[in-house]
């Protein structure tokens, strides 16, 4: 998988009425391993809730942040708010999506050289180069693979041992213990964080309980860890 250029990768809709440019954050590519076939899944950036080309008072008062991610047949709308709300996530058809359809504009990286050890990870991080990450794992039970792909954020290094870490999301995470029906409804929002080659946290936004007692409630929020076998690979990634 040629890793994207993410400065030049782009999602428009297609709703006359509205057609919203998209900036590409991280692919997840599902792959059955027992039919071959394989699925992307294109996360951007998110917004907040607005009311559209209105001529005052543009963001909605009971505020949400809405992230889409778009998929070849079902797409997947999250709708995170202060409290937790049932709609936080929505999966409907592609073309069905409140914007109308995706129409891709992605742009594979023109140079990309694979980062084959820490020394040339940290070297291009000090060199201030674009990297992208790319994670695989796997269930061997399902035969279902993903590689999670996104720009890497946020670069941890040290110069005296060449040590690195990565930390960066969100992300579209899979679960590939199940083999679901439509692959959008095991899909979760997360963050990953490696600094070897061969495994990758995620801590994944989840229904979480925050305070005690009668002061207790629920939230989405980044709170459940989960650490998979990986194969990490860095990549820098020019025009």
């Amino acid at each position: 998988m040629v890793p994207l250029d993410y400065g030049r990768s782009f999602i428009l809709s297609t709703a006359a009425r509205n057609e919203v440019r998209f900036w590409v954050e991280s692919r997840t590519r599902i792959i059955d391993e027992r039919s071959g076939q394989h699925e992307d899944y294109i996360q951007v950036g998110s917004c907040k809730g607005e009311r559209t080309f209105a001529p005052n008072g543009l963001f909605q008062e009971d505020n949400y942040d809405f992230m889409p991610i778009f998929g070849p047949e079902h797409s997947v709308a999250f709708r995170r708010k202060a409290y937790l709300n049932p709609q936080y996530k929505e999966c409907l058809p592609s073309m069905d999506f409140p914007f109308g359809g995706p129409r891709y504009y992605l742009t594979e990286g023109v140079k990309t050289d694979e980062l084959r050890d820490n020394e040339a990870i940290v070297n291009a991080n000090y060199a201030l180069l674009p990297i992208v990450s790319q994670t695989e794992i796997w269930n061997d039970e399902t035969q279902l693979r993903a590689i999670i792909e996104c720009p890497a954020k946020t670069i941890n290094s040290r110069r005296e041992d060449h040590s690195y870490q990565v930390d960066t999301g969100p992300i579209v995470f899979p679960d590939l213990s199940v083999r679901h029906d439509r692959y959008v409804d095991g899909i979760s929002l997360a963050f990953v964080a490696f600094n070897a080659p061969h495994f990758a946290d995620f801590v994944l936004e989840v229904p979480t309980t925050v305070g005690e007692g009668q002061q207790a409630c629920q939230v989405h929020h980044y709170s459940e860890l989960l650490s998979y076998k990986a194969r990490n690979t860095m990549w820098s990634v020019e025009a």
